[in-house]
């Protein structure tokens, strides 16, 4: 009589199955004589584990990547601990991706027809019509409840063609024209209210100040040389806004910066560089946080615009001794200024929408951007948020919304911008005339438009 112990799995269990067999030599086969089969509940590929949350080496960890831009300095290490409080919570690894400024919505673009974007993204007014269009975004008007929706001080800027496709996270962060008090000083001004005042004072601070020959301290120390249209922020929509100028027709059918208005903005710009020649010279080859950085935090022009966080952030930091202050927007026709509403977006492509859309909430709650916030200060978002913003904003951030706005949600934004911000460095580059750079644009624009009808 012999023994052989086998091993077999079906359907992720195993068994063993002892057979006993013995030769019958006069019928020359072997008849089986016993078959014992033994069932051990244990699943295929399992080791032994111990503890409540043991799992089995068949199941994969829930993901959620999001994806961000770099909305302040060092975001991430800021961003990840809230997080990991929510992936701990709910039993999820969320992948945290920064993804930087240039090239962005390209960005999104490939990875999201190569089935490689994120669950959830953050994007602004200009991106929202192609990816809506695509199918990309999801609508959150069946996941937002009305308290989350009374509670969110800007999401009336997520409706949009039709929909509400975002939960606003960044806003309140102005474009502010910043100015030397001691240049002014020196110069018996007073900070400036209208285009003629800045035109004066900035042709006056721009100077050869240790007799070398070269002009040292400039009037305004402004950045063309962005490859990404983003600096429009602070180099055209303000202007335009404040020749009374519009960017989209009102039906968005057609774009509007090349009338008068937008011609006068565009004019008023042009001469600035080419006429007075108060911009530094260098101004391709820098953008204009580059500007604060290197020309204006170092005391060498009289004027320079960026982000309202700005002053906290940077010159406050990297130059405390710079005596300096802030104004809102000049004075043309009108005031105004550019402030952005940037959005989370829960992508289409989420593998667990309801997931995360809460993680989306989580982001947005008041302890998390209160953490935030902190560490970026920054308007509260919500209404149960305390301001944690720069204490020298608070009266701008609570008074002055109207003057400072955000971008209509409109068609073909990423190309309409991009196309602009084109000719208008060309015109500063001096290649195009400012009536070539707007007419073209608009040629182009309208043209996109005119085949979406």
């Amino acid at each position: 009589m012999t023994a052989r112990i086998d091993f077999i799995e079906i359907e992720n269990y195993k068994y063993i199955i002892i057979i006993i067999y013995r030769e019958n030599v006069m019928q020359k086969f072997l008849k089986l004589s016993i078959v014992f089969i033994i069932a051990l509940a244990v699943t295929a590929c399992a080791p032994a584990t111990s503890g409540n949350n043991a799992t089995t080496s068949t199941e994969k960890e829930t993901e959620i990547n999001v994806w961000l831009p770099p909305i302040g300095e060092n975001d991430e290490e800021v961003w990840q601990p809230i997080l990991d409080e929510f992936a701990q919570k709910n039993n999820v690894k969320v992948n945290l991706q920064i993804v930087p400024w240039d090239n962005y919505p390209e960005t999104y673009m490939t990875a999201i027809q190569a089935g490689k974007g994120p669950d959830v993204g953050y994007m602004y007014a200009e991106m929202f019509p192609q990816f809506i269009e695509m199918g990309a975004v999801e609508d959150l008007s069946t996941y937002l409840t009305e308290a989350d929706k009374e509670n969110n001080i800007y999401i009336k800027d997520a409706n949009m063609l039709g929909g509400t496709y975002g939960m606003p996270i960044e806003a309140a962060n102005p474009a502010v024209l910043y100015y030397n008090k001691d240049i002014l000083e020196q110069l018996g001004e007073e900070p400036p209210k209208t285009w003629e005042d800045f035109r004066r004072i900035a042709k006056a601070a721009t100077q050869d100040t240790d007799g070398d020959g070269k002009i040292d301290q400039w009037g305004f120390s402004q950045g063309w040389g962005r490859k990404f249209f983003g600096d429009l922020n602070w180099n055209w929509y303000g202007f335009l806004w404040q020749a009374g100028g519009e960017l989209y027709s009102d039906d968005l059918k057609t774009v509007r910066f090349d009338d008068e208005k937008g011609m006068k903005a565009a004019k008023f710009l042009s001469d600035l560089i080419h006429v007075d020649k108060v911009v530094p010279e260098d101004t391709l080859s820098k953008d204009n946080k580059e500007m604060l950085q290197t020309v204006f935090g170092e005391g060498k022009s009289a004027f320079t615009i960026w982000l309202a966080s700005g002053a906290s952030e940077i010159l406050d930091k990297s130059f405390p001794d710079l005596n300096y202050g802030f104004i809102l927007s000049l004075e043309d026709e009108a005031q105004g200024t550019f402030a952005s509403v940037d959005q989370l977006t829960l992508m289409s492509a989420a593998g667990d929408k309801q997931l995360a859309f809460e993680l989306m909430k989580h982001m947005l709650n008041k302890d998390s951007m209160t953490k935030f916030h902190a560490h970026h200060p920054r308007a509260p978002i919500s209404k149960d948020e305390p301001y944690q913003g720069d204490p020298r904003l608070k009266e701008i951030v609570e008074t002055k919304n109207g003057i400072y706005r955000p971008l209509i949600v409109a068609p073909h934004g990423v190309e309409v911008y991009n196309n602009l911000w084109k000719h208008l460095q060309a015109m500063v580059a001096g290649t195009e005339t400012y009536e070539e750079a707007l007419t073209q644009s608009a040629e182009y624009a309208n043209e996109l438009l005119a085949n979406d009808k």
